[in-house]
């Protein structure tokens, strides 16, 4: 007797554990004997957890545990910041892993896989703002670091803003240097840079979130 994956729709022979196709594991019931009185069980009786769903309370505790400290390391102030993404991405990978442990069958699809490492990106982006924001604070009124950064950003801006992107912006009634100068304007560009760092977390997370799940169907797949 022959059954159909439900993933790739390929023939699998019903005492075959996994598709020869997908590798995509697959329940095999074992013929019982008839009993008088009693109906055969039949096949696919038993429920089946559909791959592309998430549990999320498991899901959402193993996201906690790794993308609180994935976003501190990835604040723009961490020593280690330079492997941000790389730091996002691995934990959203190892969150969609430990998820799996408690999952039966420990198989799950690339888009769910996304869904995890997207809410780990969320966590963990808002974490890395979290703890930016608290950095600046405590430089700028506890430590009183506040005139460091001002002559750090005057010169920034002198080396960096030519006459001919001043005069650009002029022609369009806007005197930018004014602006990059002003509190209003190191705050945007501050509050720029922080939103962009979220996101390129997130994004990095939602990849890291698919391709643990790809690592995993592909430990599952049963060697030939």
């Amino acid at each position: 007797m022959e059954i159909t994956c439900t993933r790739c729709h390929q023939t699998v022979l019903t005492d075959n554990c996994y598709c020869p196709a997908c590798g995509l594991p697959q329940f095999v019931y074992a013929a019982e004997e008839a009993v008088p009185g009693q109906a055969h069980p039949e096949r696919g009786s038993e429920p089946v957890r559909d791959a592309s769903t998430v549990e999320w309370k498991p899901a959402l505790r193993a996201a906690l545990m790794l993308a609180i400290p994935a976003g501190i390391l990835c604040s723009l102030f961490s020593p280690v910041n330079v492997f941000g993404l790389l730091w996002m991405s691995a934990a959203a990978a190892w969150t969609v892993m430990l998820y799996m442990r408690s999952q039966r069958p420990a198989w799950i699809t690339i888009g769910a896989g996304a869904r995890i490492g997207l809410v780990t990106g969320l966590l963990g982006g808002w974490m890395a703002a979290a703890a930016t924001a608290v950095t600046l604070f405590a430089m700028r009124f506890i430590l009183h670091q506040g005139s460091f950064f001002d002559d750090f950003w005057q010169d920034t801006v002198k080396q960096q803003l030519t006459p001919q992107v001043a005069q650009q912006w002029a022609s369009i009634g806007i005197d930018i240097r004014a602006w990059l100068l002003s509190p209003e304007g190191r705050a945007g560009l501050m509050l720029g840079c922080i939103l962009c760092l979220v996101a390129l977390l997130i994004l990095f997370a939602v990849g890291g979130g698919a391709l643990g799940a790809r690592l995993q169907a592909r430990s599952r797949t049963p060697e030939v």
